[in-house]
């Protein structure tokens, strides 16, 4: 029996555990796959131990935290400064690889048109990091949005209807609406939302969220972060087995 896992804090929701759970049962895989829900980073020692298990995912709070324990980095992963798949070799070597900015790209580019050449990117945490390398990729310039902002980013307060405007594709990288807090969102002046935008929340649960209720009410296509968790997960499971 093979394990695999999810890294993180408060993951009872956990989208990994389901979907392995049930790709490991529907192609009869002798797998298990569980949640690690560990309160703090160092608490990760005793489980990058174990002879069990054979690779690992990791969410919010630890993809940048759990990079001092890995032995290497993929480029990739090196670059974006955050990781969420962890390869577990057979020389027992700790690999981190980033598979969130490929289920981005992929689940994002049909939603793209000709009038998105910059993008908001709201939040400042692990997953911004995979926003913002994908969105290099594909050409499309970004500024971060945050609380507390450093001298490149951009404050909540500072958002009026000239930066909307401009940026046709706004992306909530914040917990903000995620359940049981689904009343929540990101604080943005969304009557200057239009047609020509695309919300993208990467929450998943709700299904649709405040901020793309507020998006759609002013006709802007938008997205859960679902399509981009199926094919993170995915890339992940190409990872673990290459």
């Amino acid at each position: 029996m093979k394990t695999f896992g999810l890294l993180g804090k408060n993951i009872g929701y956990s989208f990994s555990r389901s979907f392995f759970s049930e790709k490991f049962k529907n192609e009869n895989l002798s797998c298990e796959y569980r949640n690690f829900d560990i309160a703090q980073i160092n608490d990760v020692k005793e489980i990058l131990d174990s002879d069990e298990i054979k690779g690992l995912n990791v969410t919010i709070p630890y993809k940048e935290e759990i990079i001092h324990f890995l032995d290497a980095l993929d480029p990739t992963a090196k670059e974006i400064g955050a990781v969420n798949v962890i390869k577990f070799t057979a020389d027992n070597k700790l690999i981190g690889y980033n598979s969130d900015h490929y289920g981005f790209t992929e689940s994002l580019k049909p939603l793209l048109h000709s009038e998105i050449k910059k993008a908001l990117i709201l939040g400042t945490g692990g997953a911004s990091k995979a926003i913002a390398y994908a969105l290099e990729q594909l050409n499309i310039q970004y500024s971060f949005v945050s609380r507390n902002p450093d001298f490149k980013e951009l404050h909540y307060k500072d958002l009026d209807e000239d930066i909307i405007r401009a940026y046709k594709l706004i992306i909530n990288c914040t917990p903000l609406g995620t359940h049981p807090n689904i009343y929540n969102y990101p604080d943005i002046p969304y009557e200057f939302i239009s047609e020509k935008h695309v919300l993208y929340d990467l929450i998943y649960n709700p299904e649709e969220t405040e901020f793309m209720k507020k998006g759609k009410e002013r006709g802007a296509t938008t997205s859960n972060g679902l399509q981009m968790l199926i094919l993170q997960a995915q890339k992940g499971w190409e990872i673990w087995n290459s």
